[in-house]
């Protein structure tokens, strides 16, 4: 059988080996592709988790020795910054030192004391000092000072600073309680002679004066008695470590406070932790400001200073409660670095931490310990029995202040009149409390993108419908390419624009914008309404679409009527009246305060609303413009046959079956929103408020990561707070893309044509 004449050659329907091996090389290259994206992807959120999860933790502590302590040395117990060389001082005797690597110890005498008898003891952690009070009334104080080599064999070693003495003038009897504040220009000492009835309490207030050479000289400004002013006899002083507090738990119940400002010592107040019952042990928290009470019944409270009101002066109130001890003596030992105090009684230990009134660890000692003491880094803590046995344990605890309730709970810091949520990760001392509440940065990330949204969704849309309905094509060609290219704006030049151009513009204008918001859109609506009203004959003059060219006009002049009616508006309605000369004032920016009782600020969401839509306008407008686009004809075209004008068209066949499209314009307009990091920045000040006020700014996840992550110390709580916004960042948009993707596919069925 012969092939036909004109029958195609097979092999022209045949795919070339070259083309085969290309297109199987581009699907591996494709699966290889994707497969790489999902292991980037689990990469990146591996890398978070490493980074977030360790905030959740608990404190982990480990045996870590024993020492060989001096018998009964359970006076005064401290230790080195490094944990290396703890000290034992017993009343009288000499300094103690015993290497916590093992190793023969050493002791030094105390110069000054050679036949003295010291009668009461007290420890400053802080500064390593050992307050003394003697028999014959006077009290003093010396310093344990420590220092290390450098090198390979690098070691700890110490030294004993006696400071001068000072008699008490007042009282009689031996010193029998005793207690050292020192804030480094002023220091006082609060003393208690004898017990009982006859017992005296003082205040002995000194001061460093400084010399053109040398050291200096610590000598005595003056000494004020405070036994009458106190309820009953004291049981427990305290001096605060800034040298200008003294509270004492007294016999009946009651803690007095005593402010030690100037020359002056008055009381303050009296408060009862325990509706009068005794105390058991009372010591302050690192920074002075809060104190922990012990109760009879190993009820464990925290006491802070705060102000109740603006007006008002600082006083101790109840911040925090903490479960109750047991039985025994109870121990305290107040961490140097931040809010964190080991305590205990009987045996049974406990590390928590005063912000989040959390505990962080809870274990039995090998030991009864009667003393325990912190290292000055927080690693390790030393507890020794009333026999003389000690026991050393590390400390793994990194981020003591992290927590859920931290980052989305409200809490009570030190100095505020209640719990609030906050963000205020530095600060300027030491003793600074972070402050790491998340709620202030979700709340801004919304109200930014509410704000944005509010005045991008409207313009958008409406000049999308316009747009796809309305426009003529030779116009149209050139408007949405013009639109199109508004998106490529770099967001760093919005917000320069928006801060140092706009911002001072709308500072001083805000009835002019006010008006202009009101008067643009009104006159469309009168203009529309109007057109609608000409004769048939005279709108048949102008070719559909082109009336754009006749609104335009009449919009500006509006724009610029509102605009200059602006103070005059201004000069009617927004009058602040000084209350000091109750002249009046024409001016919005304090009038705003004075009404509402809300901040204006120049730098707020108006100014963010309106930089950010430009911002949004594009994206929304693009994909809304192109779903009402294609919108079919035949269904446009069946509409107006059927008599329905252009905006019944607009209205019941294009917005219903474009409404999937639009719906995602939408949702791709919030993710520009809520992600956006610089304009944020530089529009609204970067401030960390929950407050819905327009003239004010927030502070956003986003801006937030991008402004303190490169600050942060790798490994902190702060970095890996930052980490946590950024998972709390990508949650809020996954839950909204999933809900919106949902959403989308419901109106997709509902308004599909079959």
């Amino acid at each position: 059988m012969h092939p036909q004449p004109n029958a195609p050659d097979p092999k022209r329907f045949e795919v070339s080996r070259a083309t085969l091996w290309f297109d199987r090389f581009m699907g591996w290259a494709i699966r290889f592709g994707g497969i790489g994206v999902i292991i980037a992807v689990f990469g990146i959120f591996y890398f978070i988790g490493k980074e977030v999860v360790p905030l959740f933790r608990a404190a982990d502590v480990e045996p870590a020795g024993k020492l060989e302590a001096p018998a009964a040395a359970t006076g005064v117990l401290g230790i080195d910054e490094w944990g290396e060389l703890p000290f034992f001082y017993q009343a009288g005797g000499p300094v103690a030192f015993r290497p916590v690597a093992g190793g023969d110890g050493f002791e030094l005498e105390v110069p000054g004391l050679e036949g003295a008898e010291v009668t009461a003891t007290a420890y400053d952690p802080v500064h390593r000092r050992v307050a003394l009070g003697l028999a014959d009334g006077r009290v003093g104080s010396f310093l344990v000072e420590y220092a290390r080599s450098h090198g390979d064999d690098a070691e700890v070693s110490a030294k004993v600073t006696p400071e001068p003495w000072f008699p008490l003038k007042s009282g009689a009897g031996p010193v029998t309680a005793v207690s050292y504040g020192d804030s480094g220009g002023g220091r006082i000492i609060v003393a208690k002679r004898g017990a009982g009835p006859d017992a005296t309490t003082t205040v002995l207030r000194l001061a460093m004066k400084r010399g053109l050479i040398g050291a200096g000289k610590l000598t005595a400004l003056g000494e004020v008695e405070i036994t009458t002013e106190l309820g009953a006899e004291p049981l427990i002083l305290r001096a605060s470590q800034n040298g200008s507090m003294v509270l004492a738990a007294c016999a009946n119940g009651e803690i007095d406070y005593f402010l030690a400002n100037g020359a002056e010592v008055t009381k303050r107040q009296s408060f009862s932790p325990f509706d009068g019952e005794v105390p058991r042990q009372m010591d302050y928290l690192f920074g002075g400001v809060s104190i922990i009470v012990t109760g009879p019944g190993g009820e464990q409270e925290q006491w802070s200073l705060f102000r109740e009101s603006e007006d008002a002066e600082r006083m101790f109130g109840l911040t925090q409660t903490f479960p109750p001890l047991g039985d025994g003596d109870v121990l305290f030992a107040a961490s140097q670095r931040n809010r964190t105090f080991l305590t205990g009684a009987g045996g049974h230990l406990s590390i928590r931490h005063s912000t989040s009134g959390k505990t962080r660890w809870e274990g039995e000692a090998e030991i009864a310990p009667a003393a325990a003491v912190l290292d000055g880094k927080g690693e390790h803590f030393l507890v020794v029995s009333a026999s003389g046995e000690a026991r050393r344990y590390s400390v793994e605890d990194p981020h003591p202040e992290a927590g859920w309730k931290a980052f989305f709970g409200k809490v009570w810091y030190e100095g505020g009149s209640g719990p609030v949520y906050q963000w205020q990760s530095t600060g300027g001392s030491d003793d600074f409390e972070p402050k790491l509440s998340l709620m202030p940065l979700i709340f801004g990330s919304l109200k930014g993108t509410a704000y944005a949204l509010l005045f991008s969704v409207p313009v958008a849309l409406l000049a999308a419908v316009f747009s796809a309905a309305f426009l003529p094509l030779s116009v149209k060609r050139i408007v949405k390419p013009t639109m199109e290219i508004m998106s490529s704006l770099p967001s760093v030049v919005l917000g320069f624009l928006a801060g140092l151009w706009l911002a001072p513009i709308l500072e001083t204008r805000v009835p002019s914008v006010m008006a202009m918001l009101i008067a643009v859109p009104a006159s469309a609506l009168v203009m529309g309404f109007a057109w609608c009203r000409l004769p048939i004959r005279f709108r048949n003059r102008f070719a559909n679409g082109s009336e754009w060219m006749m609104v335009v006009p009449v919009l500006a002049l509006a724009g610029w009527l509102g605009w200059q009616a602006g103070p005059l508006i201004e000069s009617i309605f927004f009058v602040y009246q000084d209350p000091a000369t109750g002249r009046e004032i024409a001016d919005f920016r304090l009038w705003w305060p004075q009404a509402t009782g809300l901040s204006f600020e120049q730098r707020n969401s108006l100014v963010l609303g309106f930089m950010m839509g430009f911002a949004v306008i594009p994206v929304i407008f693009t994909i809304a413009e192109d779903a009402l686009s294609n919108v079919p004809k035949s269904l446009t075209a069946a509409s107006s046959a059927l008599g329905a004008n252009r905006w019944q068209v607009v209205w019941t066949v294009m917005l219903p079956v474009a409404s999937s499209g639009i719906f995602s314009a939408l949702m791709i307009g919030f993710g520009r929103a809520v992600g956006e990091t610089m304009i944020m920045v530089m529009a609204t000040g970067n401030t960390p408020v929950t407050e819905w006020n327009i003239f004010n700014g927030m502070r956003t996840l986003s801006a937030n990561i991008a402004v303190e992550l490169p600050e942060a110390p790798v490994g902190s709580t702060h970095y890996r707070t930052l980490f946590l916004g950024a998972v709390v960042l990508f949650l809020m948009t996954f839950v909204m893309n999933t809900v919106a993707e949902v959403l989308r596919q419901r109106l997709r069925e509902k308004n599909k044509i079959v």
